[in-house]
């Protein structure tokens, strides 16, 4: 048995575990080992139910006080009951789980764990609606129930908490991950002897133990440190060499100023913001200079980037040239091709576009392949079908990727070799603090248009604690009755993935018992089938679903001008940069925009991180907050930006590792190319078969 074999040579693991292993995209014992947790839990000593307080998981012994109720609201079954010690009482409720009613016995004491909530009674007032009245009560959503041993075995240890689908619990993701750990050879450690002493790593097998099972706190945090810097070592040394080799390319494709971009940008209805005309002056020069363009344009949300690029592609298709646009979503490319479109026909722009996503027709596609081809079609706006071999262009000289963090190096490398050296543009609306682009981007130059246009309403934004939930809902409710529309952002996609955090399978139930019956509440997650998710966010951006319920795959690639309102749950386990995309989906139309962050942590480092967010719109403010106020400490708490889609390195947590990093490959770039074997290594990277932190193929 060894690190290639399939998923099934593991004792236990059948043909129908291993469908739900697919499901995970688990299929060799490799992908199993990489398959880090998401999250770790400690499992505390139960605590009075008078010490507990709202925004903790904890766990609590509980006397059942009278029998559980049971009512139907909607599709929805919701038991509450009632516990209590001699310190104080705590209200229970679960969802869907109406077994529970006979399980639990009146008089008995069992061991619940989970988040604890402040809430206040609803009552009906004389016009109808409901208001918050009283004092606030604790309240346990969805605990898990214990027993004395069971529990005692699992303070023992952290526990690792993976991502899961329907059908495969935490347990068994675990128990497969230990057959692996034990049973195959751990590959070799490709860092120098020298490099681990100088900067106090762990060694590559034993981190890739303890990043799944730490003894401890300690333990866990030198493990991800010495995944995480080899991560970002091998990004950086792969930059180095595409940088190197950009440089050194001349402008095959040389173009000239025309009078069609001056007409454009003559014509607009409005003027451009200063640094929109800087970045066009810089994008000009590179495309009329001596060498090949390979630039990053960085902008907020609603900066006007749309409107450089399109500057760009004409500036391309005005000098006899083929340009290409990627988005990361079919939703996204779509958008841009049907604005290009308006555009072209509204200024009689030179511009014949097509269309490529992967759900187009086969006939479609071959149109799309034969117009790029043969010169008839001198745009093309599409997502990763864009790289696809059977695409081929005529005369291509301009690359442009949209929101660059989405895709990796090598998809944009795909890209830029269909044509003959053409001019690279990337867009990213990820406002990333300076000192971390220029590593992040090492091989572009880099842009900033650092402010909006004149004329759009500021987000209005509030930070409250669960208790505000009901409020929240009768201003989604109002907001819909409006005729407009929502976003609700959730951690977690199903129940059971982490205690005391909202999912959105759970949530999206909650939310049609708790709105009038007519909102038509949808819900989304990178869990489903592409095509389902273009449907429903198609749907969305269309205007027939009102209530957005979502993962932060919404974080990028949907444009609905008419959505007015984003709440987002559990806003503590993001970071701020993150938080900032999100809130960047709203405030995009004519009407004022709102943002609701509920947070169920109330600490003062929390209401310090989220007040940031509350006080400011200027994501560039907001990303260097970020990185001023994450560190090592927020392993157990803020979820990965995902910026650059690194395993599990993250830009501002581990701001500190990207630039020693960057450090230690400037400093012997020359020695570490001299080893066959890192360079055999980075050669499976830029071909895509390995990630920067896996490296047992070799």
């Amino acid at each position: 048995m060894n690190l290639q074999s399939d998923i099934t040579t593991l004792k236990g693991v059948g043909e129908k575990s291993a469908a739900l292993f697919r499901k995970l995209h688990i299929e060799t014992l490799r992908d199993l080992l990489f398959y880090f947790p998401r999250d770790y839990e400690t499992f505390e000593e139960p605590v009075p139910i008078g010490d507990a307080h709202a925004g903790a998981v904890c766990a609590i012994r509980g006397l059942v006080m009278g029998t559980p109720l049971v009512k139907q609201v909607r599709s929805l079954k919701i038991l509450t009951v009632s516990v209590g010690d001699a310190t104080g009482t705590m209200q229970l409720t679960f969802f869907n789980m109406p077994f529970l009613k006979n399980a639990l016995k009146s008089g008995q004491v069992y061991l619940f764990r989970g988040m604890v909530q402040e809430k206040y009674h609803r009552m009906q007032k004389n016009d109808g609606e409901t208001a918050a009245s009283g004092s606030p009560v604790l309240v346990m959503e969805q605990p898990r129930l214990y027993k004395e041993e069971e529990y005692r075995g699992l303070m023992s240890f952290i526990q690792p908490r993976y991502s899961l689908t329907k059908g495969i619990t935490n347990q068994a993701v675990a128990k497969a991950v230990k057959q692996v750990l034990s049973l195959c050879p751990m590959p070799k450690d490709l860092l120098p002897d020298t490099l681990l002493k100088e900067e106090a790593l762990m060694g590559y097998a034993d981190a890739l133990c303890a990043i799944h099972f730490p003894e401890n706190r300690e333990q866990l945090i030198a493990a991800r440190k010495r995944l995480v810097f080899q991560e970002f070592f091998f990004f950086i040394l792969m930059l180095r060499d595409s940088k190197a080799a950009a440089e050194q390319e001349r402008n095959h494709a040389p173009m000239i100023e025309t009078a069609q971009t001056g007409r454009f940008l003559e014509a607009l209805p409005y003027r451009l913001t200063k640094a929109q005309s800087k970045v066009i002056a810089e994008i000009t020069a590179d495309m009329t200079g001596e060498y090949v363009m390979s630039r990053l344009v960085q902008g907020d949300v609603g900066s006007g980037k749309t409107i450089v690029a399109i500057f760009a592609l004409l500036l391309c298709v005005s000098n006899g040239y083929q340009g290409a646009m990627m988005a990361p979503t079919e939703v996204l490319a779509r958008q841009h091709y049907e604005n290009i479109k308006e555009l072209t026909e509204k200024y009689h722009l030179p511009f014949r576009p097509v269309l490529l996503t992967g759900s187009q027709t086969a006939s479609a596609k071959r149109e799309a392949y034969a117009a790029l081809a043969d010169g008839s079609a001198n745009l093309v706006l599409g997502t990763h079908a864009v790289i696809q071999d059977k695409v081929v262009f005529k005369k291509l000289a301009l690359v442009i990727t949209d929101e660059q963090h989405r895709f990796g190096v090598r998809q944009r490398e795909n890209l830029k070799d269909k044509g003959n050296h053409p001019h690279v543009l990337v867009m990213s609306a990820t406002p990333i603090p300076r000192t971390l682009a220029i590593i992040l981007y090492g091989d572009l130059h880099i842009s900033v248009i650092d402010e909006l246009p004149s004329g759009r309403s500021p987000i209005k934004n509030c930070v409250v604690g669960p208790g505000w939930r009901p409020k929240a809902y009768d201003f989604i409710a109002k907001e819909v009755h409006a005729k407009r529309q929502v976003y609700c952002i959730c951690p977690m996609v199903e129940e059971g993935e982490s205690e005391g955090l909202e999912n959105v399978t759970d949530y999206t139930e909650k939310l049609r018992a708790a709105l009038p019956a007519s909102v038509q509440v949808a819900c989304l997650h990178g869990k489903m089938r592409p095509a389902d998710k273009n449907r429903i966010m198609e749907t969305f951006a269309a205007g027939q679903i009102d209530v957005l319920v979502s993962t932060t795959v919404i974080e990028v690639g949907i444009n609905v001008p008419n959505a007015t309102v984003m709440l987002v749950e559990n806003a503590e386990r993001f970071g701020l940069a993150q938080l900032h995309q999100l809130r960047g989906r709203v405030g995009r139309g004519t009407h004022q925009s709102y943002c609701i962050f509920i947070s169920t942590n109330d600490s003062k480092d929390t209401r310090e991180r989220l007040e940031i967010l509350n006080r400011s719109n200027d994501g560039f403010y907001i990303a260097s907050e970020d990185l001023r106020l994450r560190g090592p400490g927020d392993l157990f708490g803020i979820r990965q930006s995902g910026e650059m889609q690194f395993r599990l390195g993250d830009i501002y947590q581990d701001a500190a590792l990207l630039k020693r990093a960057a450090d230690c490959v400037e400093a012997g770039a020359a020695a570490f190319r001299e080893s066959g074997l890192i360079c055999r290594y980075l050669e499976q990277v830029k071909e895509g078969t390995l990630n920067c932190i896996d490296f047992t193929t070799i």
